[in-house]
């Protein structure tokens, strides 16, 4: 059985870019709710002792698995997107050969934060939008619904949940804005690092 991961930060950590409201509900409700279908679907099946990543890689594009690979993606998607941020008061920037590639894919880090932010606000409906790598290569993507780059061979840095649960109560349809409070503020770049 899966269970929901803690917090990597108090609740009200991340004000006044995310409220602990909005946490409550997106961690609490939305989160959970994944968690909860997921282990549904998978007790007493042949997914049961599997791992979310595995579950994940086995049953992508399987459309008569695409409720379990949906649940699972979105537990590990939900579970980066906490990892990749921290309290504006410990945030950090990248540095060393991870702001290299990024100086190297984008020109810059202010070119990268404008790229980052357009791809992620272009994301048509409801998904999530990454930076990844793929090789030596630092790239941009989006990806709709519970679609994660982990399916795609794509080893992910650093997220923003673009789901409408994960702004509404904050920012209501201001998108962008939510976009850019967490990137400027709250990314956790050590993280990004750990995995670069």
């Amino acid at each position: 059985m899966f269970t929901l991961s803690a917090l990597p930060f108090v609740s009200g950590a991340l004000e006044p870019h995310i409220s602990a409201r909005t946490l409550e509900f997106h961690h609490g409700k939305h989160h959970q709710a994944y968690l909860d279908n997921l282990n549904k679907l998978v007790t007493g099946t042949e997914w049961e002792a599997k791992s979310l990543e595995e579950i994940i890689r086995a049953t992508v594009d399987r459309s008569e698995q695409a409720a379990i690979f949906n649940n699972a993606a979105q537990v590990y998607n939900h579970n980066f997107f906490w990892l990749s941020l921290r309290p504006a008061a410990t945030a950090s920037a990248p540095s060393g050969a991870l702001l290299a590639a990024l100086e190297a894919s984008f020109g810059s880090l202010e070119a990268f934060y404008e790229e980052f932010k357009k791809v992620a606000v272009s994301q048509f409906g409801s998904g999530w939008a990454w930076l990844v790598k793929e090789g030596e290569t630092l790239k941009i993507i989006k990806t709709a619904n519970a679609d994660t780059p982990l399916a795609r061979g794509l080893k992910p840095l650093l997220t923003v949940d673009v789901w409408e649960h994960a702004y509404y109560l904050d920012y209501q349809n201001r998108r962008a804005d939510f976009i850019e409070a967490v990137i400027k503020n709250l990314w956790n770049w050590e993280f990004a690092q750990s995995n670069f």
